[in-house]
């Protein structure tokens, strides 16, 4: 008998070492991160993977549409604005730099259709025609995009100077700053408090209705864009870029339950972003090969060792 507990010992142990060996992660290289920064964060526990300068504040691009749409969903829900609002585009709006869809001062669009237009395409008129439809001015619009970063714990190195992302007011910084970090707590925050917005930011393109304009999403991670770069479960969430961000990229996954965010800023090239978030996809979905799911691979074999009493 006690040969028996002595042999079922060594063999629980010889097993553990096997299972712990071969844990997906294990076999999941870390990432090799190129970009100025890059970050993983689970969304429902906040629990950041992996971060590679993530607590550095870089220029953000279009990623600082993130706290616009946030902000834009927050007012229809509140009932101080309608999708179906007929918005007039203004001089300014027109005017925008950057990348836009030519719309014309006087032009009419329904925050629906703007909306649409900022989450697959990222355009800066259509931007600031809602930031503007939503708050009076774009300058009062920044205001509450500061405060709202407040509120929702983003940190001090978090600071927007425009509501697009790219063109400065009245002479000021000409880009907004945010940490990867910010990035993914408020993607994560977007996620839970508007879940609509994977819907809006899924859509392979959009049609901007007496323009004849048709643009295609400029995710190209997305899982029903089907091209190089789509990854299964990839639902969202925002691409930018500028002369001074370079291509950044808040990208999300659904898989087996849990969602990932992944954020690079800084990349060189439009498909290195790309890359690199299917790297920490990788290595976070095999990182995070449940405990559960472990425990019970492991119970397992622990409990056929202990029902063979001979060998």
């Amino acid at each position: 008998m006690k040969k028996w507990i002595l042999r079922s010992s060594i063999l629980v142990v010889l097993i553990a070492v096997i299972f712990i060996g071969i844990r997906p992660e294990s076999l999941v290289g870390k990432p090799s991160i190129q970009s100025s920064a890059a970050l993983l964060m689970d969304a429902s526990s906040g629990e950041v993977i992996v971060s590679s300068n993530g607590d550095h504040p870089l220029p953000a691009a279009s990623l600082s549409k993130l706290m616009t749409q946030l902000i834009i969903l927050d007012e229809m829900n509140a009932g101080h604005i309608s999708r179906s609002d007929i918005v007039t585009i203004s001089k300014h709006a027109a005017t925008s730099a950057g990348i836009n869809v030519s719309l014309n001062e006087n032009d009419q669009f329904t925050v629906n259709e703007l909306l649409k237009v900022i989450s697959v395409y990222s355009a800066n008129d259509a931007t600031i025609a809602l930031a503007e439809h939503a708050f009076g001015s774009e300058e009062r619009f920044v205001e509450e995009m500061n405060r709202r970063a407040k509120s929702i714990g983003l940190s001090v190195h978090t600071k927007y100077n425009n509501a697009t992302g790219s063109s400065s007011l009245s002479g000021g910084p000409s880009e907004n700053y945010m940490t990867a970090k910010d990035v993914a707590k408020l993607s994560a925050h977007l996620i839970k408090q508007h879940p609509q917005i994977l819907k809006l930011s899924s859509q392979t393109q959009v049609e901007l209705r007496n323009k004849g304009l048709y643009m295609s999403n400029t995710n190209w991670m997305l899982d029903n864009v089907k091209g190089p770069y789509a990854y299964s479960g990839a639902d969202g969430l925002k691409t930018g870029y500028t002369e001074d961000a370079g291509y950044c990229l808040s990208s999300t996954v659904k898989k087996n339950g849990q969602r990932l965010i992944a954020i690079i800023m800084g990349a060189e090239t439009k498909e290195q972003r790309f890359e690199e978030a299917k790297q920490l996809f990788d290595y976070g979905f095999a990182h995070s090969y449940s405990a559960k799911e472990w425990t019970q691979n492991w119970a397992s074999t622990w409990l056929q060792v202990i029902q063979r009493p001979s060998f």
